[in-house]
């Protein structure tokens, strides 16, 4: 019989609780010992939990935004062996690991200037180094303290530059292993005096990362005195204090005078310093702005060669996942393999002139508003699809006076129910139709092939107040009139209050568009890509028709048909319009 384990949350350093920001299995999955679990993060440092041993996953206990601590169940793991207690993430982790705090404390004292703390332990025969450092001012060296059990780890980021004050716990520089990222903090304030370690280095537990001048008037004397004097000798450092204290005294006094004429040489130096994170200088972005992403997926867009600063993330809080690298991949590649040849010689690339930068304040009063987190995201999605796909809209009308006519009456016959059949669901009803009429509407380009999809997820534009997004109803052909103006509303209502979940605005294979309810009598819909086709719908209109002997007041309901002109000529998209306009028309042709 197979063992059940809950695998929990191991020991996390001081932290009381950290937010899940990623679940990376699900129930059902088959995991390896040492498999990263899930994310979590905190405002110091985010990680991923692995997995004790091997097995199954049985049953996942926690969701993208839990918050976790030591002991927290993440999962139950079927099939493992039941050594987590004194495992890697048990007990054993909490032996071997001390606090962070205390770790950075031991080893800033134990690297702190060498002579200043011998003056001061020979003043008081009591005092622990750092202490003596803090106390007289002077030079401190800023080690890696315990980081847990990573061997060495990559700096990814570098906090501060030569020149700059740090205080006490401010972050210096951030590190990466395989698991996890962290900030490491200062132990002490004072100024930078020199980097020792830059972006791309390994570090490890007592490796340097810079020397910090100590503020206190004696911090100059000490400075001096630690770079220009050499260590006492044996015999003495065992004289009593009172004889050497005089001598050391007058030297202080000396030196002081040349620690202000260095100090004043350091802030000149500040404003011409260059930032110690290169890499991000192409990027323009601040040296806190790293792209969102965990560490494996940083180490995964590292084996690929990817800048991740050009990766646009699908996660949570905009998170870079791995499938979003291997995207940025496929379209590189793709991209690379279009921009050869003589078309690009020949200019066939889109090179356009730089977007216009304008100072509108010149011209009158402005008012500056955010883009909102959907509109920053849609933005870009149109953008790509409008530059990338060929787009050609179709015009045409549908006489909707009989389905108008029955709309009105099942919302009369549905009324106690609470049901409101709306437009939208004759149109996804009519649509679906079609699509199996015409297979080649409902498939997406992967290359050079045509993916023909077996199934109907018709997606709908949503407007809310934060901007436009589009929910699916899956399997829309085997749902009635009822069951899709019921989906619709309860889709569109969490689209409004912004509660839509990834998974319900994924997998479509066609979308509609409508402006119905506001207005317009034509527009071109942008291809909500890899789909290759889009319905807009407009608002409906009384006209004239002639009927053969007299003009006839027909409700004309007018139809947008966008399609890629890769995948469907004119003809095939004319008839495509051409059919859904006989069903709205007749939609009794639906049983047929």
């Amino acid at each position: 019989m197979s063992n059940v384990v809950e695998v929990k949350v191991p020991d996390i350093g001081d932290f009381d609780s950290v937010e899940v920001i990623e679940v990376l299995v699900a129930e059902g999955d088959t995991i390896e010992a040492e498999q990263s679990l899930i994310t979590v993060e905190s405002d110091k440092a985010s990680m991923e939990i692995p997995a004790p041993s091997a097995g199954k996953v049985k049953s996942l206990k926690i969701k993208v935004g839990d918050k976790v601590q030591e002991g927290s169940v993440i999962l139950e793991l079927e099939g493992a062996e039941q050594s987590q207690p004194s495992g890697k993430n048990g007990d054993k982790a909490k032996e071997d690991k001390p606090e962070a705090p205390k770790a950075e404390k031991a080893d800033a004292s134990s690297s702190s200037s060498g002579d200043t703390a011998k003056v001061e332990a020979q003043g008081n025969g009591q005092a622990s180094g750092q202490e003596a450092t803090s106390a007289a001012g002077g030079s401190a060296t800023v080690v890696i303290p315990d980081i847990g059990d990573f061997d060495e780890v990559e700096v990814i980021e570098v906090l501060v530059n030569e020149g700059d004050t740090v205080e006490a716990e401010q972050s210096l520089i951030t590190v990466e292993s395989d698991k996890a990222s962290m900030e490491i903090p200062s132990s002490e304030s004072g100024t930078v005096k020199s980097l020792k370690v830059k972006v791309g280095d390994k570090v490890s537990k007592g490796t340097e990362i810079l020397e910090l001048a100590i503020s206190g008037s004696a911090g100059g004397a000490k400075a001096a005195k630690s770079s220009g004097k050499p260590d006492s000798s044996p015999d003495t450092e065992n004289q009593p204090a009172s004889k050497q204290q005089a001598p050391q005294q007058q030297e202080i006094q000396q030196q002081a005078s040349d620690s202000d004429e260095k100090s004043l040489a350091d802030q000149s130096a500040q404003v011409q310093r260059t930032s110690p994170t290169q890499v991000l200088e192409e990027d323009n972005r601040p040296l806190r702005d790293l792209p969102h992403a965990s560490p494996s997926v940083r180490k995964f867009a590292r084996e690929l060669g990817v800048n991740l600063a050009h990766v646009k993330g699908s996660g949570p809080k905009n998170r870079i996942l791995a499938d979003d690298v291997r995207q940025f991949v496929k379209q590189a590649v793709a991209g690379s393999g279009a921009g050869t040849g003589t078309a690009s010689a020949a200019g066939g690339g889109l090179q356009v002139l730089d977007w216009p930068k304008v100072d509108f304040a010149k011209f009158g009063p402005i008012e500056t508003k955010a883009l909102s987190r959907i509109k920053k995201l849609s933005g870009a999605n149109l953008h790509r699809n409008w530059v990338m796909i060929p787009h050609v809209t179709n015009n045409d009308e549908a006489d909707i006076t009989d389905l108008e006519a029955l709309r009105k009456q099942l919302n009369k016959e549905n009324e106690k129910a609470g049901v409101k059949v709306t437009m939208l669901a004759f149109l996804i009803k009519a649509c679906v139709a079609a699509l199996q009429k015409f297979p080649e509407f409902n498939a997406s380009l992967d290359g050079d092939n045509l993916v023909l999809k077996q199934y109907y997820h018709i997606g709908f534009a949503a407007d809310t107040p934060n901007g436009l997004v589009v929910p699916v109803i899956r399997d829309a052909d085997q749902k009635g009139i009822l069951d899709l103006a019921k989906e619709t509303a309860e889709l569109a209502s969490k689209a409004r209050d912004g509660k839509l979940s990834p998974s319900q605005m994924q997998g479509g294979t066609f979308s509609i568009s409508s402006l119905g309810g506001i207005g317009g009598t034509d527009f071109t819909p942008i291809i909500n890509a890899p789909e290759v086709a889009i319905l807009g719908v407009s608002r409906s209109s009384m006209q004239p028709v002639w009927d053969g002997s007299a003009f006839q007041p027909r409700l004309m309901l007018p139809l947008s048909l966008s399609y890629d002109h890769r995948v469907i000529d004119g003809a095939a998209a004319a008839r495509f319009n051409a059919y859904l306009g006989q069903l709205l028309s007749d939609f009794r042709r639906i049983a047929l």
